[in-house]
């Protein structure tokens, strides 16, 4: 059983600091063999920035230097060894998919009226949100301009199919907000496109440029679509569930834009009629004090535990999916980062027991 919300913001300082610098040397380790692939991947996304017209070079340059973990090239590199050896080719991949998704995080932003990312102002709450929109545009571009270098069509090809998926499930999302007979299919339709495609996209580049059979290649898109729902319902439960410092964000977000993720569905679902018709109000009449009683609510109809066997059942797709790779250091990265992902959420169950 689930402690009621008021509980959560007792939880002791100590022990989430510990915990989460536990975490970040579990990721330091993951990631401490890549760091030259990744280095050189930042170095190559800063000079992107002077591709674009030397008015708008600020913008670029601002975007472009983001302080995030970088887990799609991080996948790039893994998946790549996993078949082969990581080379130049698999750096520019990554380069391109890391500017699509700080295209669609500066876009997101923007519906988002968000003014803080990863610890500094948005480009809307710098420069506007007009500014904004249009940067994002011209990111979307930049990153179909650098796949069409390559000499095969197939990974300009796959860049844009993947992008429109994304895009497509962020319209998909926002025509869903607020609409809570949503089935459970079409939900996860909508992450495996907005979110999950991404990490498919990396996966299977980085196994195309290496080389990789149709075998290993279509595994390891598994892995990556496996892994990326996994990891967006986990952001979903941190949204709900978490603290502010585990989130790196204000907890609510998603409530306060009609954003119905997979807990709230899930409440939903199994609430009476007097809580359904609560739950839709409070979500149709957002307020910041609405937040714990939409919590205590997901409390009392225990959604944390089945969220959280989602997400193991999905890593443990993405596992299945390695089963036919030789064992070397990149598979054995790839399981590695399931594993991180794992501990993350035996984290965030110490922040709410």
């Amino acid at each position: 059983m689930l402690a009621a919300e008021p509980k959560v913001a007792n939880t002791g300082a100590a022990d989430s600091s510990s915990s989460h610098s536990n975490l970040s040397r579990s990721w330091k380790l993951l990631v401490e063999p890549l760091e030259p692939f990744l280095q050189t991947v930042e170095r190559q996304l800063v000079l992107q920035a002077h591709e674009f017209d030397p008015k708008i070079v600020p913008y670029a340059q601002y975007a472009l230097n983001g302080s995030g973990k970088h887990l799609r090239p991080t996948l790039v590199a893994l998946a790549a060894n996993a078949v082969g050896k990581v080379s130049n080719v698999h750096v520019t991949a990554a380069v391109i998919i890391e500017m699509v998704h700080l295209a669609t995080l500066v876009h997101d932003d923007v519906m988002d009226e968000a003014e803080i990312r990863r610890g500094k102002l948005t480009l809307g709450a710098n420069w506007g949100n007009e500014i904004a929109v249009l940067f994002g545009d011209c990111l979307f571009a930049q990153a179909l301009k650098l796949a069409a270098s390559f000499p095969t069509p197939e990974v300009c090809r796959s860049v844009a199919i993947a992008t429109n998926t994304v895009c497509t499930g962020e319209i998909l999302q926002t025509q869903h907000r607020r609409n809570f007979e949503i089935s459970r299919r079409e939900y996860f339709r909508v992450i495996g496109m907005k979110t999950a495609e991404l990490f498919t996209l990396s996966c299977d580049l980085a196994a195309f440029l290496g080389g990789a059979d149709a075998e290993r290649r279509a595994c390891l898109r598994q892995f990556g679509a496996a892994f990326g729902t996994a990891y967006q319902v986990y952001d979903d439960c941190v949204d709900l569930f978490g603290t502010e410092a585990e989130a790196g964000k204000s907890l609510g977000t998603d409530l306060a834009k009609g954003k119905l993720t997979w807990p709230v569905l899930l409440a939903w679902e199994r609430a009476n009629i007097a809580d359904k018709k609560r739950l839709e109000s409070w979500i149709a009449n957002w307020r910041p004090e609405n937040f714990p009683l939409v919590n205590e609510l997901l409390v009392r109809y225990e959604t944390f535990e089945p969220s959280v066997e989602v997400i193991v059942n999905y890593l443990e797709q993405a596992r299945t999916a390695l089963k036919i790779l030789p064992e070397n250091a990149g598979r054995d990265g790839l399981l590695d980062l399931t594993e991180f992902l794992s501990q993350q959420i035996a984290n965030l169950t110490v922040c709410i027991v």
